[in-house]
Order: C-alpha cells, then structure tokens, then sequence
C-alpha cells in the first residue's frame, strides 16, 4: 500500500512539473508576441498628438497673456520664463519617477491624464468669461486679470507642466523598448520608424504653429485651445487602445542609486590594479538583467 503512495506522489510530482514547464512555455511565448512593429502606429500617434498640442499650446501664450488676460508684457514673459522652467525641470523627476518604481507605461498614462486636465481648465477659463478680465479690443487702459484669475492659469500651467515631465523621458523610450535588438530585420526598422517618428513629430509641431495659431488670433482661444484639448484626449486613447500589445518592461530601480554604487566603488578600488584578462572583472548578469535589455557594453580602456 506504501508503495502505491509513493508511486503515485511521484506521479503527481512529474505531472505538476510538467503543468509548470507548459506554463512557462506559454508566458515565454507571450511574452515574445508582445512589442514590435504592431505597437508603433499607438505610440506614434500618441507622441505626434502631444508635439502638435505642445508647439499649438506654448508658441502663442505669450499673445494670450497679454491680450486677453491684459498682463504687462514683463510680467507675461517672466510668468512664460517660469513656465518654460518648470517645463524643462519635470522631465527629470519624470524620468526617475519611471526608472525607479512606476515603468514608462504608467508614467505616460498618469501624465497624459494631468496633461489633460491642464488643458481642460485653460479651455474653460479661456471660455468663460468668470475666469479673464472683460475684452480690450484698444489694448488701451484695459482692466488686467485678477489674482484668482491668474493663479487660475498658474494650476493650468502647472498641471501641463506635470504631464511635460512624464511624457518628454518616456515616449521615445518606450518605443525603443517596443523593438528587440538582437534581431538583425528589427535594427533596419528601427531606423525607418524613427525616420517616420520625426517626419510626423515635425508635420504635427508645422501644423499647429499654422492652423492652431490662425484660429487662436482669428477665431477665438476657447476653438483654439478647445481642438488642443481634443488631440490630447485621443492621443490618451490612442495609447491606451494598444496596451494589449506593449511589452512593459519592469522598472530597473533608481539610477541615482546605480551611480552612487559606482561612485563609491571607484573610490574605494582606486588603487586596485585592473587584470590584463577583461573576463576577471566582476559582473553580475543576475543584478543587471533589469538595466540591460539589448546586450551589454564591452570594456574598453579609451577613459582610462
């Protein structure tokens, strides 16, 4: 009778691993399925709708400081040096953000969604007449925005400037973990969609800095803003609409932590004599697997 159990626990033992080697084989091949060429039209289209309401939003703010909110020219252009500020600092918290903890796809996703609504909120106060000072059509001893007024266009600055940071260190990246290097066919499209990638970036920041500015002076800020609001909510759902086919790597920890270890190393082996043989230096691929995705780099002397 015992040695019916154990035969039949050894059984069992054999038919769990092989259920577990199946499903491995299955994830393995998920995963291989996942990424590629598919996934770039969704990117594309989300990156080329945030160029176009980028150059269509920034490019001709100056005009709506000073004509409908009646700012002082200095004060405007301090107020858009801030802006611009700020704009260029997010991406780094962005970028650490996005290595450390979140991943590139949620990074995007949560800073399309305050991208957005920053865009909503200076589409209602371009449109209601509550939240700018009344028309100035001289531009003559015209009433200047109230401080509720413009600390309501501060939020709105400040919510795309938040969604700046997220999207500017993601986008491309994100692509470019989309396409596995270590095939040679995969290499040659690589280039030919970035050839695409920049050729609509390009087309996209042209037509808003034409059509977008036209309406904004000729029509009114509210159509204008309003057909910026409405590019940035379908490149949100241009990119969510793909999340099936994304490989989402997983995040390789902070950076700043890597560099301090390196920092720290080569002070402490300062006086360490480098062996002749490159094979005798430490690596660990375990604790690397995370940050090198596409080979590795090979040693060289040239910054010695």
């Amino acid at each position: 009778m015992s040695e019916n159990m154990k035969v039949a626990e050894k059984e069992l033992v054999v038919q769990e691993n092989h259920v577990e080697k199946e499903e491995g084989e299955t994830m393995e091949t998920k995963k291989k399925k996942l990424g590629g060429m598919k996934t770039m039209p969704f990117i594309l289209a989300n990156e080329v709708c945030d160029r176009f309401v980028g150059a269509g939003f920034h490019s001709n703010l100056i005009t709506y400081l000073t004509q409908v909110l009646n700012v002082p020219l200095i004060k405007a252009s301090n107020t858009l040096a801030n802006f611009s500020g700020v704009s260029n600092f997010t991406p780094l918290i962005g970028a650490l953000v996005a290595d450390s903890f979140a991943g590139r796809f949620w990074t995007i996703i949560v800073a399309s969604i305050f991208y957005e609504m920053g865009l909503i909120s200076i589409t209602i106060s371009a449109i209601m007449p509550q939240l700018r000072p009344p028309p100035c059509p001289t531009q003559e001893n015209c009433k200047e925005a109230s401080n509720s007024q413009l600390w309501a266009l501060y939020i709105c600055l400040l919510l795309t400037s938040i969604g700046t940071g997220g999207l500017r260190p993601c986008l491309v990246t994100f692509a470019a973990d989309q396409l596995d290097m270590r095939k040679s066919k995969v290499e040659s499209r690589k280039w030919n969609f970035y050839n695409m990638f920049y050729f609509c970036v390009t087309m996209a920041t042209l037509t808003a800095l034409t059509v977008v500015v036209y309406i904004q002076d000729n029509v009114n800020w509210g159509s204008g803003l309003g057909l910026l609001t409405i590019a940035m909510a379908l490149s949100v759902v241009a990119f969510v609409v793909g999340s099936p086919f994304y490989r989402k790597v997983e995040p390789g920890g902070s950076p700043l932590i890597r560099l301090t270890q390196v920092l720290v190393a080569s002070v402490r082996k300062r006086k360490v004599v480098v062996p002749d043989d490159d094979r005798l230096l430490y690596e660990n691929r375990e604790l690397d697997s995370a940050i090198s995705h596409d080979g590795r780099l090979l040693h060289t002397n040239q910054f010695k």
